[in-house]
C-alpha cells in the first residue's frame, strides 16, 4: 500500500465525467497533481466505473487514488449522501443497488425535462443526453448544463437556485436506498462509510443528529466535517457529533471541475484519518506505487 507522509495533502471527495463532474478521471488526477495533492478519492455518484482510468493516471503521476463512491440515499423524503471508500466494486448486492439507482435517475431526468420544456424552458432530453456524453450516472447538473448552454442561466448554481432544487415544482424524486441500508452495503462490500456534507442546508441535505447516532450504531466510520457548504457552526456541530459517537472526521472539496466553484484541496483530510479508514476496510489504495 502506498505510504503517505503526515504532511500529505488529501482530498477525499471529487467527481468526474462518470457522474456530474466535467473532467475525465485521468484529467482529474492530473489537476490534483498540479494542485499539490498527494492523494484524492474519486467518488462519483452511484458509479465506480472511473476507478481504472484514475488508477492508471495515478500510477503515472505519483498520486494516490482512494477508490470511492457517493451513494444517493433517502430517508423519509430527505436526501442523504453517503461516501463509500475502498469497497469491492463487484460485490453483487452493491452492484444491484447502484444499477437500480442509476436506472431511476435516468427516468427521473426525462420527466423533469418534460416538465421544464412544457413550461417553456429551453431543454430537451436529447440535448441532455448529447451534452452529458458517455456518463454512467445522470443527474440534475446535466439538465443545468443544457439550460446554461442555451443561455437560460449563467451557470449550474443559478439553475439549481431557480428550478432544479428539491423543492421546485419541476422536481421529480428518484429511487434511493435508506442510508442505514447503504451503510450495511458498504460494510458488506469490505468498505468504510462516511456521511457526506450532512449539514449543507442550501442543498436540502441537512440531517438530524439522531440519524448520525443511528448510522453510527450501524457501522458508520466517519462524518465529512470540513466542506464548503458547512458554515463554521455546522463544522462545530459535526465535530461534536463525531467525538460523541467515535467517528472519524474528514474534509474534502466535493470538486466537480467547471460544474461548481469548489476547488481541489480547499478542505483536506489528515493522513492519520485516511490510514484509519483504510484500516477499517478490505481494500487498498490505488495510484502511486509503494
Amino acid at each position: 500500500m502506498p505510504t503517505l507522509a503526515s504532511t500529505a495533502r488529501i482530498d477525499l471527495h471529487t467527481h468526474s465525467t462518470h457522474s456530474d463532474g466535467t473532467q475525465r478521471p485521468a484529467d482529474l488526477v492530473r489537476e490534483a497533481q498540479a494542485a499539490g495533492l498527494d492523494a484524492l478519492a474519486l467518488t462519483d455518484h452511484d458509479a465506480v466505473s472511473g476507478w481504472e482510468e484514475a488508477d492508471r493516471a495515478g500510477q503515472e503521476l505519483g498520486v494516490v487514488v482512494v477508490p470511492g463512491v457517493e451513494i444517493s440515499c433517502s430517508l423519509r423524503g430527505r436526501s442523504v449522501h453517503l461516501l463509500g471508500y475502498l469497497l469491492d466494486p463487484l460485490d453483487p448486492a452493491l452492484v444491484a443497488e447502484l444499477d437500480r439507482t442509476r436506472d431511476s435517475r435516468h427516468g427521473r431526468l426525462r420527466r423533469m425535462v418534460e416538465r421544464l420544456a412544457g413550461a417553456g424552458y429551453p431543454v430537451t432530453f436529447e440535448e441532455v443526453l448529447g451534452l452529458a456524453g458517455d456518463v454512467r450516472s445522470l443527474g440534475r447538473p446535466h439538465i443545468a448544463d443544457v439550460l446554461v448552454a442555451n443561455g437560460r442561466y449563467p451557470d449550474r448554481d443559478a439553475a439549481f437556485r431557480d428550478v432544479l432544487h428539491s423543492r421546485s415544482r419541476f422536481h421529480v424524486a428518484h429511487y434511493a436506498p435508506d442510508p442505514g441500508h447503504a451503510v450495511g452495503l458498504v460494510r458488506a462490500a469490505g468498505g468504510a462509510a462516511v456521511l457526506a456534507h450532512p449539514f449543507a442546508e442550501h442543498r436540502g441535505h441537512t440531517v438530524p443528529d439522531s440519524l448520525v447516532e443511528e448510522l453510527s450504531a450501524s457501522g458508520l466510520a466517519g462524518i465529512e466535517v470540513d466542506h464548503r457548504d458547512h458554515a463554521p457552526q455546522d463544522r462545530a456541530r459535526a465535530r461534536d457529533l463525531a467525538r460523541r459517537h467515535g467517528l472519524l472526521m474528514t474534509g474534502a472539496s466535493d470538486y466537480h471541475g467547471a460544474g461548481k466553484p469548489n476547488r481541489l484541496g480547499e478542505n483536506l483530510t489528515p493522513s492519520s484519518v485516511l490510514e484509519a479508514l483504510v484500516g477499517q476496510t478490505d481494500g487498498q489504495l490505488l495510484g502511486a506505487s509503494p
